[in-house]
C-alpha cells in the first residue's frame, strides 16, 4: 500500500522543532489557533509536534512562570491546582479579605457571567472553553484521512489525541455537567454550533469510548512519567473519570442515571491494569535533610525531577528544569519567605486535622493517645497519623521555619531557631505590612513546600515536579470502587489502604489496630454525626474509613472538591470553618514580645488579628460578608458552573445549568 501522510501547517511552532519526549520546552507553547485545510501532514514527526501543544494544557502541573491563571476543572483558584485547589473545600481556607470569584462563591454572591473569558483579571471563568477541543478534533479529523503502511504508529498518535479529548471532556463534565459532544472541529457554518447539551449518559459513554481507544492503542508503560502519553497514563485518567462518574450516578439519585456499576467496574479494570504492570510502587525514601522520620510522604512532593530508583510513584508528571521553564509555586507558598512577599493566605482547617487517626488507628474521640488542643505547642498533632505532621506544620518538626537566605536552606533548628507561623485573618496584598502570606488558621500546610534554597529564592524558575497522576491515588481508587461495588476483600485492603499506611509510617507491630480491618473499623462518633448531618444517605463504617483515607492521603492535591461533588457532599462546605485553638498560652506566645531568633512569633492580637468562637478556636472568614460564624454558604447549584449568558443568547438550544436559571448577573 502506498504510504500517504497528510501535512498540517504548524502556525505556532517551528516545523523543525522535533522532540522525542515530553518536556517543558514545548509544554510552554500556545495552542495552535489557525488551522488551515489544504495542507497536509507528511511525517510522523509532524503528527508528534502537533500533539506536543496539549501536554502543558492537560498536564497543567504547577503551571509555569507566574502561573496566575485560573486552573481547571472548577476555575476557582489561580496558580497550581495541586497546591491551592482545596481552598474552596472543607480541607483548607484562604483569601479571607480579598475579592474575586473564590470569595463570591464562598459568600453566595456569585452570579452568572455575561461571557466566557480567559482573562486573569476577570473572575467569570466557568470552564466554557472550546478552543483546545477544536484543535484536538481538527487533528483527529485530519489523521483519520491518512493512508499509511504503519497503522499501529498512526493509531498511537490518534490515541494520544483521544486521551486529550477525554481529559477535556472530563473537566467539562465535572465543572458543567452536560455539555454538547462535538465529534469534529466546527466551522462558522456547522449546525453543531447550535447543538443542545448532550444527555449525560451519551456524553459519559463517549468519554469512556475515547479512553478505551487510548488504552487499546497507546504504547505500553515505558519511558519516564514526563514522557509521551502511554497506556498507564490513559488508565489513570480512565480510573479517575470512571470513579467520578460511577459515584456521581450512585449518589445523585435525583438524576435517575443508570449504570453506575458499569463505571465503577471500569475503574477497577483500569487500576488493576496499572498495578499488574509492575512498573509502579509507592515512593518510600525518607528525606536526608530532616532528623524526624518517617518523612517519605513529605519528601514525595518536594522532588526536583524524577531521578532515583525509589521514585516509582509518578505515573504522569510535569517536570521543570527552571532554566527553560519553571514556576513560582515555591515562592507563592511563602512558607519561610524571609523578606519575600507571599501571594496566598491559607491554612488547613481544624476539620481536616480532626479527621486524622491517632497512631493506634483510633479516632481522636476514642484514642487515649490524643493530647487535646491546649498549650502553645500544637500538641494535637502529636501521636497522630504520621502524614499529619508531614502535611501541617508543627514548629520545629520536619521543618524549621527559617530564613531561606541563610545556611543554604538547611532544616536545622539549632542554626535557624524557631519561627512560628504568622496568624492573621486578613490577607494583605504583596508588599504591604504585614507582608502577604499569613496562615489564617494557625495550621500552615507544608505539603509541596520545599526547603531547597534554589527553589525558595526562585521567583518564576521553581523546579519542583508536579505529580498529576500517582500510584497512591490508584490504590485509593481501587479500594473505593470495590467498596462501592461490594467486592472489597481484606487482601484488597492490605494491598491498598494498609500499604499506604505502611509508607506513611504507621507501626503495625506496636499498634496492630492501626491496620484497617474489614468488620473492625474504628468507632468515630464525630465523623458519623457529620455524615448524618450533612449527607442525605448513610455511610457504612468501611466506606467512611476509605473516604477518610482518601481525604488524608490526597489532602492539598486539588481533588477534594471533585470528591465532594461526586459524593453529593457539597453541604460539607457548611461545616463551621475553624482553625487551631488560640489558647491563653498561644496568646502569650503571640503577644509581640517573642522576637528572638530562637523563639520568633509575629504578633497576633485577639479580636484584632484573630477571632475565636466560644471554645477558643479560630473562626474562619470572621469579617467576610454573608459568612456568619465561619459558616460558608452552599447551594446545590454549585455542583455545576453556570453557562455564560452570551452563550445562551447565541445558541437558543442551550439550557442553563441546574439551579442557575434565575440567578441574574
Amino acid at each position: 500500500m502506498k504510504k500517504i501522510i497528510k501535512y498540517i501547517a504548524i502556525t505556532c511552532m517551528s516545523v523543525g522543532f522535533v522532540l522525542s519526549s515530553c518536556n517543558d520546552d514545548y509544554m510552554q507553547r500556545d495552542p495552535i489557533n489557525t488551522l488551515a485545510d489544504g495542507t497536509f501532514l507528511k511525517t510522523p514527526a509532524e503528527l508528534r509536534i502537533y500533539l506536543n501543544q496539549f501536554y502543558s494544557i492537560y498536564g497543567t502541573g504547577h503551571q509555569s512562570g507566574n502561573a496566575y491563571q485560573y486552573t481547571p476543572p472548577f476555575y476557582i483558584t489561580r496558580g497550581s491546582q495541586l497546591v491551592y485547589g482545596d481552598l474552596f473545600t472543607d480541607n483548607a481556607m484562604g483569601f479571607s479579605n480579598q475579592s474575586g470569584d473564590l470569595v463570591n462563591r464562598l459568600q453566595g454572591t456569585w452570579r452568572v457571567p455575561a461571557s466566557a473569558t480567559t482573562s486573569i483579571e476577570n473572575a467569570d471563568n466557568t470552564g466554557w472553553r472550546w478552543g483546545n477541543l477544536r484543535s484536538i478534533n481538527y487533528f483527529i479529523r485530519q489523521a483519520k484521512q491518512i493512508v499509511t503502511d504503519n497503522p499501529t504508529e498512526l493509531n498511537n498518535y490518534l490515541a494520544e489525541a483521544y486521551f486529550f479529548k477525554a481529559f477535556d471532556y472530563y473537566w467539562k463534565i465535572v465543572a458543567l455537567g452536560e455539555v454538547p459532544w462535538l465529534e469534529t472541529d466546527l466551522t462558522t457554518e456547522s449546525p453543531e454550533l447550535y447543538a443542545p447539551r448532550t444527555p449525560r449518559v451519551a456524553l459519559a459513554d463517549s468519554i469512556l469510548a475515547c479512553l478505551n481507544f487510548a488504552v487499546a492503542n497507546l504504547t505500553a508503560t515505558t519511558g519516564p512519567a514526563d514522557g509521551r502519553i502511554n497506556k498507564s497514563m490513559a488508565n489513570a485518567l480512565k480510573a479517575r473519570f470512571c470513579l467520578f462518574e460511577g459515584t456521581f450516578r450512585k449518589y445523585h439519585t435525583e438524576l435517575n442515571l443508570p449504570d453506575a456499576n458499569k463505571f465503577l467496574n471500569e475503574c477497577v479494570t483500569a487500576c488493576e491494569a496499572i498495578m499488574t504492570t509492575g512498573a509502579y510502587d509507592l515512593f518510600n525514601t525518607n528525606s536526608p535533610e530532616v532528623t524526624t522520620t518517617p518523612s517519605s510522604y513529605w519528601n514525595l512532593f518536594r522532588q526536583n525531577g524524577l531521578g532515583g530508583a525509589n521514585h516509582k510513584e509518578a505515573i504522569f508528571a510535569r517536570v521543570y528544569d527552571a532554566a527553560k521553564i519553571g514556576h513560582a509555586t515555591g515562592r507563592y507558598h511563602a512558607m519561610n519567605r524571609g523578606n519575600a512577599s507571599g501571594r496566598y493566605c491559607k491554612g488547613v482547617t481544624k476539620d481536616l486535622v480532626d479527621d486524622y487517626l491517632c497512631i493506634d488507628g483510633q479516632a481522636i474521640g476514642t484514642s487515649p493517645l490524643f493530647k487535646g488542643y491546649d498549650g502553645d505547642d500544637w500538641r494535637e498533632l502529636d501521636n497522630r497519623d504520621p502524614r499529619l505532621k508531614q502535611t501541617v506544620v508543627k514548629p520545629g518538626e520536619y521543618i524549621t521555619i527559617f530564613n531561606r537566605d541563610e545556611n543554604g536552606g538547611a532544616i536545622n533548628e539549632a542554626l535557624q531557631g524557631r519561627k512560628y507561623p504568622e496568624i492573621n485573618y486578613n490577607c494583605p496584598l504583596a508588599n504591604q505590612t504585614p507582608v502577604g502570606g499569613p496562615c489564617v488558621t494557625g495550621y500552615m500546610f507544608i505539603k509541596h513546600w520545599t526547603n531547597a534554597q534554589i527553589d525558595n529564592q526562585s521567583t518564576t524558575s521553581g523546579s519542583q515536579t508536579a505529580l498529576i497522576f500517582r500510584y497512591g491515588e490508584v490504590l485509593l481508587m481501587l479500594a473505593e470502587a470495590k467498596a462501592e461495588l461490594g467486592t472489597l476483600t481484606q487482601a484488597d485492603v492490605d494491598a491498598t489502604i494498609n500499604k499506604l499506611r505502611t509508607r506513611a509510617g504507621f507501626n503495625f507491630t506496636t499498634y496492630p489496630n492501626a491496620k484497617l480491618t474489614i468488620g473492625s473499623e474504628p468507632a468515630d462518633a464525630r465523623l458519623d454525626q457529620l455524615n448524618a448531618t450533612y449527607l442525605d444517605y448513610s455511610v457504612s463504617p468501611l466506606l467512611r474509613e476509605i473516604r477518610r483515607e482518601r481525604r488524608i492521603e490526597m489532602a492539598i492535591e486539588g481533588l477534594r472538591r471533585e470528591d465532594l461533588v461526586r459524593w453529593k457532599a457539597g453541604k460539607f462546605i457548611e461545616k463551621p470553618v475553624r482553625g487551631m485553638k488560640f489558647t491563653p498560652e498561644k496568646q502569650a506566645l503571640y503577644d509581640g514580645s517573642n522576637t528572638s531568633k530562637a523563639k520568633n512569633a509575629p504578633q497576633a492580637k485577639l479580636n484584632v488579628d484573630v477571632f475565636v468562637d466560644g471554645d477558643g478556636f479560630i473562626i474562619g472568614y470572621p469579617k467576610s460578608p454573608n459568612v456568619s460564624n465561619g459558616v460558608v454558604r452552599w447551594d446545590d447549584r454549585y455542583y455545576y458552573n453556570p453557562i455564560p449568558l452570551q452563550e445562551l443568547e447565541l445558541n437558543k438550544n442551550l439550557t442553563q445549568s441546574p439551579g442557575w436559571q434565575d440567578i441574574a448577573r
